[in-house]
């Protein structure tokens, strides 16, 4: 590859990727910076090595960026509270805990790869998951961009309980939220077609509202258009239910709900470092890479 575009690559962020379209671009870089204005005193810096926040393989045909964020946690304010000051300072506690941070972690990251048949492919995802204060769901996003003609779109927001034993919690983040809106503007799309992952732990993960499309249209300026005047505002107005009715709404939670919330996010994000990850960077980064890369996601999703 040529050395242009590799220097461009090394200089840009997560939000500024050379190899995809405007509308795409336009896209990432509007839900991550709608999450970070809206919750960035719930966030940390990102402090990801440089040989992690941009790699590639040896040849050359294969980039990527990674960008995560760990969420501020609210565990020891609110044991302090409770073992030390809460018999004196009752009172105070509702309001020293009413904007307890709620954010696991932000996670973001997008691969480029030069395909043998030679075509390209383009992955970017993004997601954000609650701590264990909370039982809201989580957001995930993902657009599996083959060819420029060919997408595939994964949006749901990630149950955190059992949506047939507690009916509320669908009525709550489901139903009432409308999501399923969003959805069925899609489903009017003649290029849309539903999508069904090869996967049947994925498919298990699905909410009732998710969204799991491919999208094949007949040229490239089509498919910008879809993803401009359709994908964009159905991912938008989904972020802002996540974030209204999830991310920042206060959540009763006992002390069993969180260790069962806790054990649950653990076997969810292991999944996805081990069956949705590793053998996606083994595959276009070599094994090196691969345990570099995997190793700096663990010690993020599993710093709480």
């Amino acid at each position: 590859m040529a050395e242009g575009p590799k220097k461009a690559i090394r200089r840009s962020t997560f939000m500024e990727v050379p190899y995809l379209s405007d509308p795409h671009r336009n896209l990432m870089v509007d839900l991550t910076s709608t999450v970070e204005t809206r919750l960035d005193s719930q966030l940390l810096p990102c402090t990801l090595p440089e040989n992690v926040r941009y790699f590639e393989n040896q040849n050359g045909t294969s980039h990527a960026t990674l960008y995560l964020r760990s969420g501020i946690s609210s565990s020891p304010l609110e044991e302090i509270l409770t073992v030390e000051i809460c018999s004196v300072l009752k009172d105070l506690r509702p309001l020293l805990t009413s904007e307890l941070e709620k954010i696991d972690f932000l996670s973001g990251i997008w691969i480029h790869s030069e395909l043998p048949t030679g075509g390209e492919l383009n992955i970017t995802s993004l997601a954000m998951y609650l701590n264990s204060s909370t039982d809201a769901p989580n957001f995930t996003m993902d657009l599996i961009l083959s060819s420029p003609t060919s997408l595939i779109l994964y949006l749901n927001l990630l149950p955190r309980k059992d949506l047939v034993l507690h009916p509320d919690y669908l009525n709550t983040f489901y139903q009432d939220t409308e999501l399923e809106t969003q959805r069925q503007l899609l489903d009017k799309i003649p290029e849309v077609r539903p999508y069904f992952s090869p996967s049947l732990y994925v498919r298990s993960l699905l909410s009732p509202t998710a969204i799991m499309v491919r999208i094949e249209a007949e040229a490239a300026e089509r498919m910008e258009e879809i993803i401009r005047e359709h994908v964009h505002p159905v991912a938008k107005e989904a972020l802002r239910i996540w974030m209204d009715q999830c991310a920042c709404v206060k959540r009763e939670v006992s002390q069993t709900e969180r260790d069962y919330l806790r054990k649950r996010d653990e076997v969810v994000k292991t999944n996805t470092i081990e069956a949705d990850l590793a053998s996606s960077l083994l595959r276009l980064f070599g094994p090196e890479t691969a345990d570099r890369v995997q190793a700096a996601i663990r010690a993020v999703y599993f710093s709480t």
